[in-house]
């Protein structure tokens, strides 16, 4: 009667106490109450030692003393053997008679029943108490709001960027809406910076303070500089300022947003919202008005003109929304062929080498190599699961060839080119639309929060941290 009375202590135990809470492990629980425990508390002794009784009071040679002193010398084995091979504790516990378990050694048997109860939830356990180890590359949006509960089991991160071989070294937050350009002249001390709430600051490089800002009474979508000029993309114009002299000169044509800008062949060209590329040559004997003079229109794009790149055989690249790219031979200006790789928005072209990549809100990335025949085809094609909105490139500490992917779920690709291996992650709290190249390792983003970040490659690579 004593081991049917311990036996039914012991069911009653398991039964009214409830198994650990394994959303809990994670850090994931929301309910309260909750039904399931939130502690790792193990049996007491006296019930483990029930227990033991219980299993084996059915084999006549062991007694219910011998039993409990047995257990006492090795019960620490049980859940190890459990983890590692559940399925064979049943069979062996079949194979154990009454020979081969005497009172001097019943520990092998007794620890291999007692763990048939336990392998579901050993197991179940340590999965879960491994789950919170293996980190999402994906940031925790509550953390980003300073309101994530779970710290270090959350399974999102907790950091602005990830990866090895670079770090942030400033914020930068003085302008109210997104950050579309950003400029970097040569030689100059200062960075210069666009925004759609139509202003143009200038940073002190040393200070990282802004020392002067420009209202423009209009939205600034594109920003670039060559050589003294520093040229910002307005509606219907493109304003310029050479910061040498300190000229200031308004270039009329465009109709619309100008949404793109660039310079190739002492050419000025500007991309705009209504589908048309305009043409400024720079005068070596300049007029006292302006010293650049419109020297064609490159009409062919049915939507607005998003994206300019040059380079490739000496050519003018331009991305619509039409989903057309469309090449321009530099010096006669005029079309060459058009390609139609993409199903939607082409976003960003970039020349590399022989290479011209181009990115869509299609969440497609597109390498184009020239032929035999002279013309333009896909080699390959990157598919990521998000829309993308631009593409920039730069070498890292080791003169890796690194491509950047702004994509619309607030993150920027880093990828290992050729194979575009992921290399990190960055993060912002609105989409990154601008991206410039600094000397020394040096780069920078803006985003649609107006924020402008400071990056750098490490000689040394690490692993960073917020």
């Amino acid at each position: 009667m004593a081991v049917i009375t311990t036996t039914r202590r012991t069911e009653r135990f398991s039964r009214t106490t409830p198994p650990t809470c394994k959303y809990w492990l994670a850090g994931r629980c929301n309910r309260n109450p909750c039904k399931f425990l939130h502690s790792l508390s193990t049996l007491p002794s006296n019930v483990h030692n029930a227990n033991m009784t219980y299993m084996h009071s059915k084999n006549p040679h062991l007694s219910a003393e011998n039993m409990a002193s047995s257990s006492v010398k090795k019960p620490t084995n049980c859940a190890p053997k459990a983890f590692k091979k559940p399925a064979n504790c049943a069979r062996k516990a079949v194979e154990c008679g009454s020979e081969a378990m005497s009172v001097e050694k019943p520990t092998q048997c007794e620890q291999m029943d007692i763990s048939i109860e336990k392998t579901e939830s050993v197991e179940e356990v340590a999965t879960v108490a491994k789950s919170p180890m293996e980190k999402s590359r994906s940031i925790c949006k509550y953390w980003m709001t300073d309101n994530c509960v779970h710290g270090d089991l959350c399974q999102n991160l907790h950091s602005w960027f990830y990866g090895d071989g670079f770090t942030t070294l400033a914020k930068l937050h003085e302008h109210k809406k997104v950050v579309t350009g950003i400029a970097l002249p040569a030689g100059s001390d200062k960075l210069y910076s666009g925004s759609t709430d139509g202003t143009v600051r200038a940073w002190d490089c040393n200070t990282g303070h802004c020392v002067n800002m420009i209202h423009l009474n209009s939205e600034v979508t594109s920003l670039i500089s060559e050589g003294p000029w520093i040229f910002a993309g307005v509606k219907n114009a493109v304003k310029a300022w050479n910061i040498q002299t300190g000229a200031d000169v308004t270039l009329d044509g465009p109709k619309g947003q100008v949404l793109s800008l660039n310079v190739g062949n002492d050419i000025l060209l500007a991309g705009a919202e209504d589908g048309v590329i305009y043409a400024w040559r720079y005068s070596s004997d300049p007029k006292p008005e302006s010293p650049f003079e419109l020297v064609a229109t490159l009409g062919g794009h049915t939507k607005p003109v998003v994206c300019l790149a040059i380079g490739c055989y000496k050519m003018l690249y331009s991305g619509s929304m039409d989903h057309s790219i469309k090449v321009w031979d530099l010096d006669t200006l005029q079309c060459t062929m058009t390609l139609n790789g993409h199903t939607d928005v082409v976003t960003s072209l970039i020349c590399w080498g022989d290479y011209l990549l181009s990115s869509s809100y299609d969440c497609t990335v597109n390498v184009w190599v020239r032929t035999e025949e002279g013309t333009l085809k896909v080699a390959y094609t990157h598919t990521d699961e998000n829309a993308i909105l631009g593409l920039y490139g730069m070498t890292d500490a080791e003169a890796k060839p690194i491509l950047f992917c702004s994509c619309k779920d607030k993150s920027v690709r880093m990828y290992e080119l050729p194979t575009f291996l992921e290399r990190g992650r960055l993060f912002t709290r609105r989409e990154v639309r601008s991206f410039e190249i600094g000397p020394g390792g040096l780069f920078f983003t803006g985003d649609g929060t107006g924020l402008l970040n400071v990056w750098r490659w490490l000689e040394e690579p690490k692993v960073p941290t917020s």
